[in-house]
């Protein structure tokens, strides 16, 4: 017996010694194909955060549309895209631009939950008042596309020379304000000038009426990405001027005048020698739509829907969408 148990013994120590690790070329083989997984599950991945982050912004759209909704139902129209004394002595002579400046997105406050922070402005003073300093950097997410980088820090607002004249929230999306460029017009009233067709215009009183086009053929609202230009939620100043954030990425981008802290315009205008800009078009100007999404950017329509219009839309089918009362008969796009 003790002999049998001695055999026993010394073959279970040869099975231990006898059993060997991994070699150095097997390890390696694993760590290849574990890094070949990820690299293989990583686009997946960070497909699916952009899909997230896409939905979001839609929902953002979506928020904001449908308060302009409840803003017309409560006070009989659009909000205006930013409002402006055009007679006042400290008007911008170069664009009528003056106070009050508050914005569009600044007048929705109290139908997308910031009755707190609007009923704290004091709208009676221009927007850039030092009594609305404190208040007017506030952060709203409402306002700010999840995949839109650059979107933390507030916006300087700076005029032609860049001095800085105040501090705003940042917002990454814009109303539309038609083909032309009413901004270029100094005149008191941006209505008269042909091509304004728009639904978000300066002093505009736009009703859902006049959108003879059909609401769902017309966009209201579009996103801006910072990394092209600032945007903001608050509104305007006169004499301030937008210039892009990224002069190397986009060498031709020329600054233009304060209306577009707020607004865009699609083309075809005349200034412009007729060029349509789609969404994310390479001409990349800082007045026209322009988002972090892969393709194109989420647009609100007047009925209320959020669609994703493609970068490469029809030039003559984003116009027809961008106008309210053109008459144009839109098809698929």
């Amino acid at each position: 017996m003790p002999s049998l148990f001695l055999e026993k013994q010394k073959s279970n120590l040869l099975r231990r010694h006898g059993r060997r690790g991994f070699t150095l070329v097997e390890l390696l083989v694993v760590i290849a194909i574990i890094g070949v997984m990820v690299g293989l599950l990583l686009p997946a991945v960070q497909a699916a955060r952009e899909a997230s982050r896409r939905m979001q912004c839609s929902n953002q759209l979506k928020q904001q549309i449908l308060a302009m909704h409840n803003y017309h139902d409560t006070l009989g129209s659009l909000p205006s895209a930013y409002i402006s004394d055009s007679f006042h002595p400290n008007r911008d002579p170069a664009t009528f631009d003056g106070p009050s400046g508050w914005g569009w997105s600044a007048l929705l406050l109290p139908y997308i939950e910031g009755n707190a922070l609007h009923d704290n402005l004091r709208f009676d003073l221009p927007c850039w008042a030092p009594e609305n300093a404190a208040m007017v950097t506030t952060r709203l997410p409402v306002y700010l596309c999840p995949s839109a980088t650059m979107s933390d820090s507030p916006v300087i607002v700076r005029d032609g020379s860049r001095a800085e004249l105040a501090t705003f929230g940042r917002s990454t999306y814009v109303g539309n304000a038609g083909h032309e460029e009413p901004w270029g017009s100094a005149i008191t009233d941006w209505r008269p000038v042909p091509g304004v067709n728009g639904p978000m215009i300066r002093n505009g009183r736009v009703k859902l009426r006049d959108v003879i086009d059909g609401l769902s053929n017309t966009v209201f609202l579009g996103e801006h990405h910072p990394l092209l230009s600032d945007k903001t939620w608050v509104g305007i100043i006169p004499g301030a001027e937008v210039c892009t954030n990224s002069p190397q990425r986009f060498p031709f981008t020329e600054c233009e005048s304060a209306a577009t802290y707020m607004l865009v315009h699609s083309g075809p205008a005349a200034a412009e020698g007729f060029v349509v800009h789609p969404p994310n078009a390479p001409e990349a100007h800082v007045c026209q739509m322009y988002a972090s999404h892969p393709g194109g950017c989420n647009v609100a329509f007047g009925d209320g829907s959020v669609r994703f219009i493609g970068e490469y839309v029809q030039a003559q089918v984003w116009a027809a969408l961008s106008s309210m009362n053109g008459g144009e008969v839109v098809g698929e796009y």
